[in-house]
């Protein structure tokens, strides 16, 4: 339920286009919840003159949107007609500032400095929104900040008629400008836009919180390493860049530049230790080195990077414990998780995703061991397409059990039976704080060729009905022991991702 307060401010930015009049006799504690009203109704010409008479020196939308609450923004409709609302109103302001700086005889009360847009939805995690892309929001900033350096530029070539120096000469403006702070997302196609914004100096300034990049060459990624303001930075993630060893040995003497860097993401990056000449390289020696001078590192991302027999080599120059390790798809081997099981990140880790992995005989082992000595702090563990049958869940359930903390667990991919996903219910029942199981569809709900099916698995089809049935006893399940409220699903889409910031 809406407060009254709300109620009063959602009535009030309903009267732009005249709001920025009514504006000057509000009291500054009323503008967060006129922003969240305007934001939340999509009230356009509002957020505009919200923004030009801001009086905090900080707008930030994660906090005035805030995550929980009847005033949150839902997490699946970030509106980019709201986001780009904020950012033509900050050029503006940018551009009123250019024309009558301080000192001047403007009347605004706007003393806007910095603006938070980070942690906003990217909305191509949602099939038919139309929210703001990370990709779309990035170019959009980028152009900004252009378009504001050009009209700083276009101002002092013209001079201003109305400030002369004590020699007759045309006194530049001295502007505090604004600082947009926020999540990046870059590829090939707007690399060159992005690069330029970050190189230009100009009364908009970018600084990155959460720098992606996707498919870009060594070379690239390099350039628009060393653009990024130093001490903002907490995440790197390069995906898909197919950089290899060589590319990444590119790469990673920047990354020290860092100082807070908590999070580094390199999945598919197509390292294999089946191509270093005898087993061993140079350039695979010094990777690790920089990777351990990487003090504040807290969460590792090496998906689909075959690292056979070397993760020792790899992670033993870190000086402090991982809390997120993401090793999906690496073709580990028993002595891998022995180190892994003696290592100092064992006792600190939150997130394990050892997905990918066959989990026969020879592996099951070393993970059970693993689990045991994650199990004071783990809370996050995949372990999907591992190959996992029923006996082997048996096998594996009392280590699983002992990590008493665990609130996400991924198993999609695996051979689990009907029966198979009751036992699974019913011993995971001890683990209080467990809130999301991605589960497999279970191997008796496939049929060859079953009337109105979907989907194929081994040459079988998912017989709808008879899942349908499966997931009915389910919830049924979970209700009669007291944990309705956790979320058993099949769908990766709602698999909730946790990381370092979020543990």
């Amino acid at each position: 339920m809406h407060s009254l307060l709300f109620l009063c401010a959602r009535r009030l930015v309903t009267l732009s286009p005249g709001s920025h009049r009514v504006l000057r006799v509000v009291p500054s504690e009323l503008y967060p919840v006129l922003f969240r009203a305007a934001f939340l109704d999509g009230r356009l010409l509002a957020l505009r003159d919200l923004v030009a008479a801001w009086p905090f020196p900080v707008l930030s939308l994660r906090r005035l949107l805030g995550r929980r609450g009847p005033h949150r923004l839902p997490p699946d409709r970030s509106s980019k007609f709201c986001v780009q609302a904020v950012l033509l109103a900050v050029v503006a302001h940018l551009r009123r500032e250019l024309e009558e700086p301080r000192g001047g005889t403007s009347r605004s009360r706007c003393r806007l400095r910095v603006v938070d847009l980070t942690d906003l939805q990217d909305a191509t995690t949602e099939r038919g929104l139309e929210g703001m892309s990370l990709w779309s929001g990035t170019v959009a900033l980028a152009k900004a900040c252009l378009e504001v350096s050009k009209s700083q530029s276009e101002f002092l070539k013209r001079g201003s008629k109305r400030r002369k120096g004590p020699c007759g000469t045309s006194a530049a403006p001295q502007l505090l400008g604004v600082e947009i702070r926020a999540d990046l997302f870059v590829n090939g196609t707007s690399f060159g836009i992005l690069r330029d914004a970050l190189q230009t100096v100009g009364p908009l300034r970018l600084k990155c919180r959460d720098f992606h990049a996707e498919e870009l060459s060594a070379a690239s990624t390099v350039s628009l390493l060393e653009s990024l303001e130093p001490t903002g930075v907490r995440r790197v993630e390069l995906r898909f860049n197919n950089l290899g060893l060589a590319g990444l040995g590119a790469v990673f003497p920047h990354l020290a530049r860092f100082p807070h860097l908590l999070s580094l993401k390199l999945p598919y990056s197509n390292v294999d230790v089946r191509r270093l000449v005898g087993g061993t390289e140079p350039g695979f020696r010094s990777l690790a080195a920089q990777l351990g001078n990487l003090p504040s590192l807290k969460e590792l991302n090496l998906g689909s990077s075959r690292l056979s027999g070397h993760l020792r080599q790899l992670l033993g120059d870190l000086r402090t414990p991982l809390e997120s390790l993401e090793l999906p798809f690496c073709s580990l081997l028993p002595g891998d998780f022995a180190f892994l099981s003696r290592s100092l990140h064992a006792p600190a880790l939150k997130k394990l995703d050892l997905s990918g992995h066959d989990f026969s005989e020879h592996l099951l082992q070393p993970l059970q061991h693993l689990l045991e000595e994650t199990s004071p702090s783990l809370l996050h563990l995949d372990l999907m397409e591992c190959r996992l049958t029923d006996s082997r869940l048996e096998v594996l359930l009392p280590a699983l059990c002992r990590c008493s903390h665990l609130r996400c667990l991924g198993l999609f991919g695996n051979f689990f039976s009907t029966s198979g996903l009751w036992t699974l219910v019913r011993k995971t029942l001890v683990l209080r704080d467990l809130r999301l199981v991605v589960y497999p569809y279970p191997t008796d709900c496939y049929v060859p060729e079953a009337p109105g099916a979907v989907g194929f698995f081994n040459e079988e089809v998912l017989d709808e009905e008879r899942f349908a049935a499966v997931r009915t006893e389910l919830e049924q399940r979970l209700g009669s022991s007291g944990r309705a409220d956790a979320v058993w699903t099949t769908s990766l889409c709602r698999h909730g991702a946790l990381d370092c910031f979020s543990l």
